[in-house]
């Protein structure tokens, strides 16, 4: 596929920042840690790739601004623009060795998000994503899964979801899904989990607790792979509520109805 400057701009950064990570993979027993909240770990490797990031992105577009899982928010003297960088998605998984973590960088135009990268270095799978273009894996162009029906969807959750026992999603005491669905899968990395549901692996996603870093690229990427995200209760108030759900129509739907039912019966 044909790239536009800023898609070369977000795809050189996660290319460099990701032979960091790599190379901290390969030493993940050595890693210094340090902790940010309660089950909440940041590594050195994380902290050194969201400086990588920062500086190559800054580099390209100098004047937009930031939001990162490790600095924060920074200004730029652009306030139409803003970088929403994850430097390590699924860190947990990066510190136990579990090689299903991603680079997660998407650009937000006047509170619109209209470009989205997440680059998995051990998998070697690049998925972009710009508003209007489409979404692709490695220059492959990428569609949602068809499946309409929930006795062949595979269905993934984040991973904090299952602590609730009457989770919608969980079984069917308040008209749960899970139980007609073919599978359930949590898999640690919401960006990865996004990124399968643009290229069709996953049908459908749910989860709560979420910051804007770990699904703005995501959201572009299912979006133009022609799925649907929204908040738990259908609407675009995905960063104010902290809950995303995502899929092919048919499964998204289904989704938001069995959470809306739930609420219901509480």
């Amino acid at each position: 596929m044909a790239r536009s400057a800023v898609l070369n701009v977000m795809v050189q950064a996660a290319t460099r920042a990701a032979r960091s990570v790599a190379r901290d993979f390969g030493e993940v027993e050595n890693l210094q840690v340090s902790v940010k909240g309660p089950g909440d770990f940041v590594s050195a490797a994380d902290r050194r790739a969201d400086r990588i990031l920062v500086e190559a992105l800054g580099r390209g577009r100098p004047k937009y601004g930031f939001l990162t899982g490790e600095s924060g928010e920074i200004k730029g003297s652009d306030p139409a623009h803003r970088w929403i960088v994850d430097s390590v998605g699924g860190t947990d998984n990066f510190l136990h060795g579990i090689p299903l973590f991603a680079i997660s960088l998407a650009l937000e135009r006047d509170g619109e998000l209209v470009a989205g990268v997440i680059f998995s270095p051990v998998l070697n799978e690049l998925y972009v994503a710009e508003r209007g273009v489409g979404a692709f894996l490695n220059d492959r162009r990428l569609r949602v899964a068809a499946r309409r029906e929930l006795g062949s969807a595979v269905i993934a959750i984040g991973a904090n979801d299952l602590s609730h026992p009457d989770h919608p999603l969980l079984g069917s005491r308040n008209g749960g899904i899970i139980d007609e669905t073919a599978g359930l899968r949590v898999s640690g990395c919401t960006a990865l989990d996004l990124a399968w549901i643009a290229s069709g692996r996953y049908d459908g996603f749910w989860r709560s607790g979420v910051s804007p870093w770990e699904v703005a690229a995501g959201m572009v990427i299912v979006r133009e792979a022609g799925g649907l995200v929204s908040d738990a209760s259908g609407r675009q108030k995905i960063f104010d509520s902290g809950t995303i759900v995502a899929g092919g129509a048919p499964i998204h739907a289904r989704i938001v109805a069995g959470l809306a039912s739930a609420r219901a019966t509480v």
